[in-house]
């Protein structure tokens, strides 16, 4: 693995990126990559996926800017402990409730029959698990938190499901190879630190012609200015890429491309509601790890501000309450 440092000009920026976010960034990728494609955020250390037009409707590589290549390894080991830490705060059940439609939108697409092995990777307290598993289908969730997973067990009790929840790393699966006919994760294997390895582990565990299902983020709309707010209150570890190269095409393929017969995508948007923006600020500052870790390592009062305002901003009520709406990206890959 290799870094790019890159200079950064204020006017190549998303429209909703501040201009601030200049300055010095780096690229982790292939040695082999000349010109990398580089989205950052004010404050941010090191994002990597494509970057887009201000109408946000075409991917281009802005970046093409001066660097120089550097030997520096990562300790995703250490990242990935720091990490669950920070998922370990608050409760994140309280935030997943907002992704169920995506879950079945998922399970929709991919459509896992009665019998078929599904897993759930990153499955929080049981997201996708708990809609394959009300197709009888042979489901196993895991996630490296262990109160989630204790979560999701008493939830799969509660409505007489069988799953088998396991705590575990989405970097290092532990299941044969090819033993899965379905490979899912809703906002989850994406944010493991070491991107290429998770997309390694999700491939090796699918079967030949089975299917990975991915519901990812983008960087254009709610989760991408929801990330970048809080991004300038605690940065992501240097050297790492965002979650949000999962949801572009050239990360798509470069992650997963070798593995795959195909790949298709297509962008959807799931609404989040809440009994009115400061509701929705206060329940991602009170219960959603990240922003705990953030408002403890900055001003809380100013990141509960910022990332109102992208609630705000992203709002379609009109009645007091909040209707979020959040574009993502739903992408099916066929295992080669």
């Amino acid at each position: 693995m290799w870094a790019y440092v890159i200079t950064i000009q204020p006017t190549e920026f998303y429209a909703n990126w501040p201009s601030e976010s200049a300055g010095e960034y780096r690229y982790v990728g292939p040695k082999t990559r000349e010109t990398p494609s580089l989205t950052t955020s004010a404050g941010t250390s090191a994002l990597v996926m494509e970057s887009y037009v201000q109408d946000g409707s075409k991917s281009i590589n802005y970046f093409a800017g001066r660097g120089k290549l550097m030997s520096e390894p990562i300790d995703y080991d250490a990242i990935t402990a720091a990490q669950k830490l920070t998922w370990s705060k608050g409760d994140f059940h309280q935030i997943a409730r907002q992704n169920v439609c995506m879950a079945d939108a998922l399970c929709e697409a991919t459509d896992p029959r009665a019998g078929n092995r599904v897993l759930d990777i990153a499955c929080g307290s049981g997201t996708v698990a708990l809609v394959a598993a009300r197709r009888y289908c042979e489901v196993t969730g895991l996630d490296y938190v262990p109160a989630l997973i204790d979560r999701a067990k008493r939830r799969a009790e509660a409505d007489d499901l069988e799953v088998e929840f396991q705590v575990g790393d989405a970097q290092n699966l532990p299941f044969p190879d090819a033993y899965f006919d379905h490979v899912l994760s809703v906002y989850g294997v994406q944010f493991a630190p070491d991107q290429e390895r998770a997309a390694r582990e999700m491939l090796r565990v699918c079967r030949s012609g089975g299917r990975i299902g991915l519901a990812t983020p983008l960087a254009k709309g709610w989760s991408g200015d929801f990330f970048a707010a809080q991004a300038r209150h605690m940065p992501p570890p240097a050297g790492t890429r965002p979650p949000l190269h999962w949801g572009t095409d050239t990360g798509l393929a470069e992650l997963l491309g070798d593995g795959a017969t195909s790949i298709q995508s297509e962008e959807r948007i799931a609404l989040q509601y809440y009994r009115s923006v400061d509701h929705a600020a206060n329940v991602f500052m009170n219960y959603f790890g990240p922003a705990i870790r953030a408002s403890e390592a900055s001003d809380r009062e100013r990141l509960w501000q910022d990332l109102r305002a992208v609630f705000d901003r992203y709002n379609r009520a009109t009645d007091g309450t909040a209707v979020i709406e959040n574009r993502y990206l739903l992408s099916i890959a066929t295992r080669a």
